[in-house]
């Protein structure tokens, strides 16, 4: 298939330049933490999210043609023991597009996954439920999108709207593709967003753009000024770059490039970018691989993501992306990333400013050089950043560590 080939490319046979040499940014944790995940086996498709309470993984266990999701929170003892969110036979579990579970701000749970909707392969949809007694027991599924085509719905980021409201989530939207062309059919792959109300009633179902790449990830932060939404655009002549749209009085503004690079590429690279927010202050890392040599970058906004700095390079010699970023109380971030030197692939963090200073990177763990070691997490819960990854050492299985970042940083 075609975006399997393009991974393959990008992960095995290109080269990179050296980046810039930047002094190092003070302040940085110097180890890493090994945690007992409590992950079973058979595990992937982490994912982190942070509440008041804490950090909150969720991962799928597969066994016996079964389908799995699972959920624990991380405490000062530990992880809590794993919690089943939902379960099925006909699930739709991929390398890239994965199912989360969240806690929002009334203490209930909210979690998404992705279900077979027809014979197609990429023929799926994102469902969802709630749990408002802890996780014990769960809503019957539905659905954001009711345009009942059986078509491709998923690489859904959920989150907590503002002011105490209920979820809300956006999603790659495959209704206006048709079959029969490529991998994923002739037409256009939307993103739409949809909310909801503490009732759980639906509040919202609309475009925010009508033209983004197939099957990269989506990623949202709420900022002072509202939700904004990053993704991987798909503009005529087959650019795609980085855009980034804000929700602001019940309607998405107009997506404008982060940094605009005019990434020419003949197909979706599932390479998504990643975006942190903290007051006004915005981080968004993201992958591109123009001209033959794959880099990770951040770029840096102070005005609520609608302007941004000049992009900062994370790797040195070449990456396979796959990153995700968290803005520290100094204005800093820690950005995470699969670097790729000699061909070995280490999931790596380091901490860079607005200025372009750089920390030297803390190697995480050594990862597969290719799609089975999945996207790994990172997430900022109060002083400690906690990681996940899949570890394919004999098998495949959740891994979990942590950092504590310095004060005056975090």
């Amino acid at each position: 298939m075609q975006r399997i080939v393009v991974v393959a490319l990008l992960a095995a046979g290109l080269t990179a330049s050296a980046a810039t040499s930047q002094p190092p940014a003070a302040g940085w944790p110097a180890s890493v933490t090994q945690l007992t995940s409590p992950a079973g086996a058979g595990a992937s498709g982490p994912q982190l999210t942070v509440s008041s309470r804490g950090a909150l993984l969720s991962w799928v266990e597969q066994a016996e043609g079964r389908a799995t999701l699972k959920f624990s929170e991380r405490t000062a003892t530990g992880w809590t023991p794993a919690q089943i969110a939902a379960s099925g036979t006909d699930w739709f579990v991929n390398w890239a597009d994965v199912p989360s579970v969240i806690r929002l701000a009334d203490g209930s749970f909210a979690a998404h996954w992705l279900q077979k909707s027809g014979a197609g392969t990429y023929a799926y949809d994102v469902r969802l439920s709630y749990s408002k007694d802890a996780g014990k027991t769960w809503a019957t599924s539905f659905t954001p999108h009711h345009d009942g085509t059986k078509s491709e719905h998923g690489f859904a980021s959920l989150f907590q709207m503002p002011g105490g409201g209920g979820l809300g989530l956006v999603w790659l939207d495959g209704r206006n593709m048709k079959p029969g062309h490529g991998e994923h059919g002739g037409g256009d792959m939307s993103l739409r967003f949809a909310s909801y109300g503490r009732d759980w009633k639906q509040t919202a179902d609309a475009a925010v753009d009508l033209k983004v790449c197939e099957c990269c990830p989506t990623s949202v932060a709420v900022t002072a000024d509202g939700p904004v939404a990053v993704y991987r655009d798909r503009a005529d002549g087959e650019i795609r770059d980085i855009h980034i749209a804000q929700l602001t009085g019940g309607k998405w503004s107009e997506p404008v490039a982060v940094v605009k690079e005019d990434w020419k590429f003949p197909a979706c690279p599932v390479n998504g970018p990643s975006i942190s927010a903290r007051g006004r202050n915005v981080a968004v890392a993201w992958f591109q691989a123009k001209d033959g040599q794959p880099k990770a970058f951040v770029a840096f906004s102070n005005d609520g993501g609608k302007t941004f700095g000049k992009p900062v390079r994370l790797d040195s010699e070449g990456t396979l992306g796959r990153v995700d970023v968290e803005m520290l109380a100094d204005g800093s971030a820690a950005a995470a990333y699969i670097d790729l030197t000699a061909n070995r692939a280490e999931f790596r963090v380091r901490r860079v400013t607005p200025g372009g200073e750089l920390s030297a990177p803390l190697t995480i763990a050594s990862l597969a050089n290719n799609r089975s070691s999945g996207y790994p997490r990172m997430a900022l819960s109060g002083d400690e950043l906690v990681f996940a990854w899949v570890d394919r050492d004999g098998g495949s299985s959740v891994r979990t560590a942590s950092a504590r970042v310095p004060a005056g940083t975090r």
